[in-house]
């Protein structure tokens, strides 16, 4: 569907609430991160019913502490707010689908 950069906790707890969400917690210097990254560009393109959402855990320490982020890269997967997936490290495509299905 599409891929979107968080910018606040408010504009976090809007987009959880209503969609499925899949949320990559990330650095900008954290290497699996940077490996991870196209691989959910290329998922946002292709899946229609999924956001694909991105934290900088830098950035936004508040959520990450909220869903105790202690390890990047970190994916969540939300439906209508509430987490149902949780997976840290890098994984590959498949895995990634299967996390969303």
């Amino acid at each position: 569907m599409s891929k979107i950069q968080i910018k606040s906790m408010d504009e976090f707890n809007k987009l959880i609430a209503e969609k499925k969400v899949l949320v990559d917690f990330y650095a900008d210097w954290c290497g699996p991160c940077k490996m991870i990254a196209p691989i959910l560009e290329e998922i946002s393109k292709e899946q229609e019913d999924t956001v694909i959402a991105k934290v900088d855990v830098d950035d936004l320490v508040d959520i990450a502490k909220n869903y105790e982020v202690m390890s990047i890269p970190t994916l969540i997967l939300f439906e209508n707010g509430v987490m149902k997936e949780r997976v840290t490290g890098f994984i590959p495509k498949n895995k990634i689908l299967d996390l969303i299905k």
